[in-house]
Protein backbone atom coordinates (compact mmCIF):
# COMPACT_ATOMS: atom_id res chain seq x y z
CA UNK A 1 0.00 0.00 0.00
CA UNK A 2 2.97 2.31 0.48
CA UNK A 3 4.40 4.67 -2.12
CA UNK A 4 8.00 4.64 -0.86
CA UNK A 5 9.34 6.93 -3.56
CA UNK A 6 7.17 9.84 -2.48
CA UNK A 7 8.98 12.60 -0.59
CA UNK A 8 7.05 14.32 2.17
CA UNK A 9 6.04 17.83 1.17
CA UNK A 10 6.41 20.57 3.74
CA UNK A 11 3.67 22.70 2.24
CA UNK A 12 1.18 19.90 2.92
CA UNK A 13 2.60 19.22 6.40
CA UNK A 14 3.22 15.57 5.51
CA UNK A 15 4.47 13.12 8.14
CA UNK A 16 3.68 9.54 7.15
CA UNK A 17 2.73 6.98 9.78
CA UNK A 18 4.71 3.75 9.35
CA UNK A 19 4.95 1.94 12.72
CA UNK A 20 2.90 -1.30 12.36
CA UNK A 21 2.24 -1.56 16.11
CA UNK A 22 0.86 1.99 16.28
CA UNK A 23 -1.17 1.43 13.10
CA UNK A 24 -2.77 -1.68 14.60
CA UNK A 25 -3.37 0.09 17.90
CA UNK A 26 -5.21 2.91 16.10
CA UNK A 27 -7.32 0.46 14.09
CA UNK A 28 -8.19 -1.36 17.32
CA UNK A 29 -9.44 1.92 18.79
CA UNK A 30 -11.43 2.78 15.64
CA UNK A 31 -13.02 -0.70 15.51
CA UNK A 32 -14.18 -0.29 11.89
CA UNK A 33 -17.36 -2.19 11.04
CA UNK A 34 -18.56 -3.32 7.62
CA UNK A 35 -21.46 -0.85 7.50
CA UNK A 36 -19.48 2.18 8.75
CA UNK A 37 -19.26 5.34 6.65
CA UNK A 38 -15.59 6.10 7.26
CA UNK A 39 -13.91 9.18 5.81
CA UNK A 40 -10.12 9.28 6.03
CA UNK A 41 -8.50 12.71 5.98
CA UNK A 42 -5.06 12.65 4.39
CA UNK A 43 -4.53 8.94 3.70
CA UNK A 44 -0.96 9.72 2.64
CA UNK A 45 0.80 6.48 1.73
CA UNK A 46 -2.12 4.38 2.94
CA UNK A 47 -0.83 3.16 6.30
CA UNK A 48 -4.32 3.21 7.83
CA UNK A 49 -6.22 2.91 4.57
CA UNK A 50 -5.49 -0.77 3.90
CA UNK A 51 -6.29 -2.16 7.37
CA UNK A 52 -9.51 -0.12 7.47
CA UNK A 53 -10.45 -1.33 3.96
CA UNK A 54 -10.07 -4.90 5.21
CA UNK A 55 -13.01 -4.24 7.57
CA UNK A 56 -15.46 -2.04 5.65
CA UNK A 57 -17.62 -2.24 2.54
CA UNK A 58 -16.53 1.24 1.41
CA UNK A 59 -13.98 3.84 2.43
CA UNK A 60 -13.78 7.43 1.23
CA UNK A 61 -10.62 9.48 1.54
CA UNK A 62 -9.77 13.16 1.13
CA UNK A 63 -6.29 13.84 -0.24
CA UNK A 64 -4.85 17.04 -1.72
CA UNK A 65 -1.60 15.59 -3.11
CA UNK A 66 -2.16 14.35 -6.67
CA UNK A 67 0.95 12.14 -6.62
CA UNK A 68 -0.29 10.28 -3.56
CA UNK A 69 -3.71 9.86 -5.12
CA UNK A 70 -2.13 8.26 -8.19
CA UNK A 71 -0.11 5.87 -6.02
CA UNK A 72 -3.07 4.94 -3.81
CA UNK A 73 -5.32 4.45 -6.83
CA UNK A 74 -2.70 2.26 -8.52
CA UNK A 75 -2.27 0.12 -5.40
CA UNK A 76 -6.03 -0.33 -5.11
CA UNK A 77 -6.87 -0.52 -8.82
CA UNK A 78 -8.64 -3.85 -8.37
CA UNK A 79 -10.63 -2.68 -5.33
CA UNK A 80 -13.60 -0.42 -5.97
CA UNK A 81 -14.32 0.00 -2.27
CA UNK A 82 -11.94 2.99 -2.06
CA UNK A 83 -13.13 6.38 -3.32
CA UNK A 84 -10.61 9.23 -3.18
CA UNK A 85 -11.68 12.87 -3.30
CA UNK A 86 -8.92 15.19 -4.47
CA UNK A 87 -9.64 18.21 -2.31
CA UNK A 88 -8.42 20.62 0.32
CA UNK A 89 -10.05 19.35 3.52
CA UNK A 90 -10.58 22.97 4.65
CA UNK A 91 -12.91 23.46 1.68
CA UNK A 92 -14.52 20.04 1.65
CA UNK A 93 -18.26 19.88 2.32
CA UNK A 94 -18.80 16.82 4.51
CA UNK A 95 -22.57 17.23 4.18
CA UNK A 96 -22.20 16.51 0.45
CA UNK A 97 -21.55 12.87 1.37
CA UNK A 98 -25.23 12.62 2.35
CA UNK A 99 -24.76 10.59 5.53
CA UNK A 100 -25.44 11.67 9.08
CA UNK A 101 -23.24 9.04 10.72
CA UNK A 102 -19.78 9.79 9.32
CA UNK A 103 -16.78 8.37 11.12
CA UNK A 104 -13.84 10.69 10.51
CA UNK A 105 -10.29 9.34 10.88
CA UNK A 106 -6.95 10.79 9.94
CA UNK A 107 -3.53 12.19 10.66
CA UNK A 108 -4.07 15.95 10.55
CA UNK A 109 -1.16 18.08 9.29
CA UNK A 110 0.22 20.07 12.21
CA UNK A 111 0.18 23.33 10.24
CA UNK A 112 -3.60 23.29 9.71
CA UNK A 113 -4.92 21.07 12.52
CA UNK A 114 -6.75 23.84 14.40
CA UNK A 115 -8.51 25.24 11.29
CA UNK A 116 -9.48 21.67 10.30
CA UNK A 117 -10.98 21.06 13.74
CA UNK A 118 -13.08 24.23 13.50
CA UNK A 119 -14.10 23.26 9.97
CA UNK A 120 -15.21 19.80 11.16
CA UNK A 121 -17.11 21.44 14.00
CA UNK A 122 -19.46 23.04 11.46
CA UNK A 123 -20.42 19.55 10.23
CA UNK A 124 -21.00 18.08 13.70
CA UNK A 125 -24.61 17.15 12.85
CA UNK A 126 -23.50 14.57 10.29
CA UNK A 127 -20.60 13.12 12.32
CA UNK A 128 -20.84 9.98 14.46
CA UNK A 129 -17.31 10.22 15.84
CA UNK A 130 -13.77 11.30 14.99
CA UNK A 131 -10.42 9.59 15.62
CA UNK A 132 -7.68 12.07 14.84
CA UNK A 133 -3.92 12.12 15.19
CA UNK A 134 -2.82 15.57 16.30
CA UNK A 135 0.19 17.30 17.71
CA UNK A 136 0.20 16.37 21.42
CA UNK A 137 0.04 20.04 22.40
CA UNK A 138 -3.17 20.51 20.37
CA UNK A 139 -4.64 17.33 21.86
CA UNK A 140 -3.93 18.66 25.35
CA UNK A 141 -5.59 21.97 24.47
CA UNK A 142 -8.71 20.20 23.23
CA UNK A 143 -9.02 18.11 26.39
CA UNK A 144 -7.90 20.80 28.90
CA UNK A 145 -9.96 21.79 31.94
CA UNK A 146 -10.54 25.33 33.18
CA UNK A 147 -7.70 26.71 35.26
CA UNK A 148 -4.94 25.11 33.19
CA UNK A 149 -2.56 26.89 30.83
CA UNK A 150 -3.73 24.73 27.92
CA UNK A 151 -7.38 25.70 28.43
CA UNK A 152 -8.66 28.09 25.79
CA UNK A 153 -10.86 28.71 22.77
CA UNK A 154 -10.31 25.26 21.26
CA UNK A 155 -11.12 23.54 24.57
CA UNK A 156 -14.44 25.32 25.01
CA UNK A 157 -15.71 25.22 21.43
CA UNK A 158 -15.02 21.49 21.05
CA UNK A 159 -15.98 20.37 24.55
CA UNK A 160 -19.35 22.09 24.30
CA UNK A 161 -20.27 19.85 21.36
CA UNK A 162 -18.12 16.74 21.89
CA UNK A 163 -16.94 14.28 24.49
CA UNK A 164 -13.14 14.44 24.20
CA UNK A 165 -10.85 11.51 25.02
CA UNK A 166 -7.07 11.64 24.65
CA UNK A 167 -6.43 7.99 23.83
CA UNK A 168 -2.63 7.66 23.74
CA UNK A 169 0.59 9.45 22.86
CA UNK A 170 2.48 8.61 19.65
CA UNK A 171 6.24 9.17 19.54
CA UNK A 172 7.93 10.93 16.60
CA UNK A 173 9.66 7.71 15.49
CA UNK A 174 6.30 6.33 14.34
CA UNK A 175 6.36 8.80 11.43
CA UNK A 176 8.52 9.51 8.40
CA UNK A 177 9.90 12.12 8.47
CA UNK A 178 9.87 12.23 12.27
CA UNK A 179 8.27 15.41 13.62
CA UNK A 180 10.07 17.26 16.40
CA UNK A 181 7.22 16.76 18.87
CA UNK A 182 4.97 14.00 20.16
CA UNK A 183 1.57 13.31 18.63
CA UNK A 184 -1.59 11.92 20.22
CA UNK A 185 -4.70 10.08 19.12
CA UNK A 186 -7.88 11.87 20.18
CA UNK A 187 -11.45 10.59 20.04
CA UNK A 188 -14.24 13.15 19.68
CA UNK A 189 -17.84 11.97 20.05
CA UNK A 190 -20.67 14.44 19.41
CA UNK A 191 -23.01 15.00 22.32
CA UNK A 192 -26.62 14.26 21.37
CA UNK A 193 -27.76 16.68 24.05
CA UNK A 194 -25.25 19.41 25.01
CA UNK A 195 -24.77 19.82 28.74
CA UNK A 196 -25.96 23.44 28.70
CA UNK A 197 -28.58 25.23 26.61
CA UNK A 198 -26.95 27.57 24.11
CA UNK A 199 -29.13 30.08 22.26
CA UNK A 200 -26.74 30.86 19.43
CA UNK A 201 -23.53 29.20 18.24
CA UNK A 202 -22.08 32.37 16.69
CA UNK A 203 -22.51 34.26 19.97
CA UNK A 204 -20.42 31.62 21.75
CA UNK A 205 -17.72 32.00 19.07
CA UNK A 206 -17.67 35.78 19.54
CA UNK A 207 -17.51 35.69 23.34
CA UNK A 208 -14.88 32.94 23.58
CA UNK A 209 -12.67 34.59 20.97
CA UNK A 210 -12.89 37.98 22.72
CA UNK A 211 -12.31 36.48 26.16
CA UNK A 212 -9.09 34.73 25.13
CA UNK A 213 -7.77 37.42 22.78
CA UNK A 214 -5.60 38.68 25.65
CA UNK A 215 -5.42 36.05 28.35
CA UNK A 216 -4.06 38.38 31.01
CA UNK A 217 -7.10 40.63 30.85
CA UNK A 218 -10.03 40.20 33.20
CA UNK A 219 -13.38 39.27 31.70
CA UNK A 220 -14.57 42.79 32.50
CA UNK A 221 -11.90 44.28 30.24
CA UNK A 222 -11.88 41.56 27.59
CA UNK A 223 -15.65 41.77 27.05
CA UNK A 224 -16.22 45.49 27.64
CA UNK A 225 -17.24 45.99 23.99
CA UNK A 226 -19.75 43.17 24.26
CA UNK A 227 -21.28 43.03 27.75
CA UNK A 228 -21.30 45.66 30.53
CA UNK A 229 -19.60 44.73 33.80
CA UNK A 230 -22.83 45.11 35.78
CA UNK A 231 -24.53 42.65 33.43
CA UNK A 232 -21.70 40.12 33.78
CA UNK A 233 -22.04 40.30 37.56
CA UNK A 234 -25.83 40.05 37.33
CA UNK A 235 -25.64 36.62 35.66
CA UNK A 236 -23.44 35.35 38.49
CA UNK A 237 -19.96 35.67 37.00
CA UNK A 238 -17.09 37.47 38.71
CA UNK A 239 -16.06 40.15 36.21
CA UNK A 240 -12.55 40.21 37.69
CA UNK A 241 -11.97 36.57 36.68
CA UNK A 242 -9.72 35.73 33.76
CA UNK A 243 -11.00 33.64 30.86
CA UNK A 244 -8.98 30.57 31.82
CA UNK A 245 -10.76 30.41 35.20
CA UNK A 246 -14.29 30.27 33.74
CA UNK A 247 -15.88 26.94 32.90
CA UNK A 248 -17.96 26.06 29.86
CA UNK A 249 -21.23 26.77 31.70
CA UNK A 250 -19.97 30.31 32.41
CA UNK A 251 -19.18 30.90 28.73
CA UNK A 252 -22.61 29.63 27.71
CA UNK A 253 -24.18 32.11 30.17
CA UNK A 254 -22.11 34.94 28.70
CA UNK A 255 -22.93 33.90 25.13
CA UNK A 256 -26.66 33.71 25.88
CA UNK A 257 -26.52 37.10 27.55
CA UNK A 258 -24.70 38.61 24.58
CA UNK A 259 -27.17 37.04 22.14
CA UNK A 260 -30.13 38.50 24.06
CA UNK A 261 -28.49 41.94 24.12
CA UNK A 262 -27.93 41.78 20.37
CA UNK A 263 -31.49 40.61 19.76
CA UNK A 264 -32.90 43.45 21.88
CA UNK A 265 -30.80 46.01 20.01
CA UNK A 266 -32.09 44.78 16.65
CA UNK A 267 -35.72 44.80 17.80
CA UNK A 268 -35.57 48.40 19.13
Amino acid sequence: MYSDNHRARKRFGQNFLHDPLIIQRIVDVIKPQKTDHIIEIGPGKGALTKPILNCVARLEAIEIDQDLIVALSENQRHDNRLLIHQADVLKFRFDSLQHNDLRIVGNLPYNISTPVLFHLLTYRDCIKDMMLMLQKEVAERISASSGSKQYGRLSIMLQYYFDVDLMFVIKPEAFTPSPKVDSALVRLTPLHHPRYELLDHDSLKVIVKAAFSQRRKTIRNALKKHIATVTIERIGINAESRAENLNIADFVKLANCYHQLQTNMLSN
